[in-house]
């Protein structure tokens, strides 16, 4: 199933726009819903050289071959460097010292990929239709590298259409938000969004799918990823009230998934005592909902911790030690 398909609403909503296609789109919504999904294929769609009145990209043209091989000349997906799939040549640095390979990735969308980006939407389209600019996540840039972004948006040339993926649209600059036209993506149908989820090949869908607050693709990078084996550890010593497997942590390749485990888990129980309900898939237990909230937000301020403690297993402990005992 295509992520078209699963968030067939916001789809529907972004092909009505293409006869009148504003120069900016701010796909916004929290993580793992599929927005950046959206945003690719709609880019597809708009770079189709064959498109019907289906709203779907062909699949089969010369613009739809280029795209899916990723090396579409009038498409552009500017990322942080650390988490980026498609990687430009190397690049010089502003003093023109050495590229980016002889330093660490960056973490933020850097100015010199918004000002190579200047370049790309101030040029001609290749195939004579739109050119696209898809930056994720826009609210991964500094101060500098985000008003190098407004200048574009502010007098977009002819042509040029920039897709914004945010998971946080309230950390952009109220100034780039004013000149995209919002698209809120929300979290999809829990039932086609398990669907969609067995469809990879997951099982116990339902579970992925609560456990990432109802996210799909958060779903499956948990059941598919390198932590997926050590949340479920978790989840089955939390199932069974064992305390002291739960400490029992020596790597800290385990720690992160065991505070994420743990705090949902506390957010979950102080749901159900506050509101009679819960998010990620937790039993409604009563208990102390205050004292479940606060350890919630202590575990948030030590997930900041877990890549880096002086002691797996003693981390692992106090972890568990501040849990409420009702």
């Amino acid at each position: 199933m295509m992520i078209e398909l699963l968030q067939s609403f916001i789809w529907e909503r972004l092909a009505g726009k293409i006869d009148r296609l504003p120069h900016a789109l701010l796909l916004h919504g929290p993580l793992g819903v599929g927005k950046l999904a959206l945003a690719e294929r709609f880019a597809q769609y708009l770079l189709c050289e064959k498109r019907s009145a289906n709203p779907q990209p062909c699949g089969r043209c010369e613009g739809c071959r280029w795209f899916v091989g990723g090396n579409h000349p009038d498409l552009r997906l500017v990322e942080p460097e650390a988490m980026a799939r498609r990687v430009a040549n190397e690049e010089m640095d502003e003093e023109g010292g050495e590229g980016k390979k002889d330093r660490k990735p960056s973490v933020q969308i850097r100015i010199e990929q918004t000002r190579a980006l200047a370049a790309f939407v101030n040029l001609g389209s290749h195939r004579g239709a739109h050119r696209i600019a898809i930056v994720h996540p826009a609210e991964d840039m500094n101060s500098s590298t985000a008003n190098s972004l407004l200048k574009m948006l502010e007098e977009p040339p002819q042509g040029a259409v920039f897709l914004l993926v945010s998971h946080r649209p309230g950390l952009l600059l109220p100034t780039i938000r004013s000149r995209c036209v919002p698209v809120p993506v929300s979290v999809p149908d829990p039932g086609a969004a398990a669907n969609w989820i067995a469809a990879q090949g997951v099982q116990h869908p339902e579970r992925w799918l609560a456990f990432a607050g109802g996210a799909p693709r958060r779903a499956l990078e948990y059941a598919k990823g390198e932590s997926g084996e050590a949340i479920e550890k978790v989840l089955r010593s939390l199932a069974a009230g064992d305390r002291l497997a739960l400490a029992n942590t020596r790597g800290r390749e385990d720690l992160e998934p065991l505070a994420e485990v743990l705090q949902k888990m506390a957010l979950d129980r102080a749901f159900a005592a506050l509101a009679g309900r819960t998010k990620y898939g937790g039993a409604v237990v009563p208990g102390d909902g205050r004292a479940w909230l606060a350890y919630a937000r202590a575990l948030g301020e030590d997930r900041l911790l877990t890549r880096h403690p002086l002691n797996p297993r003693l981390f692992a402990t106090q972890l568990v030690a501040g849990m409420p005992k009702d």
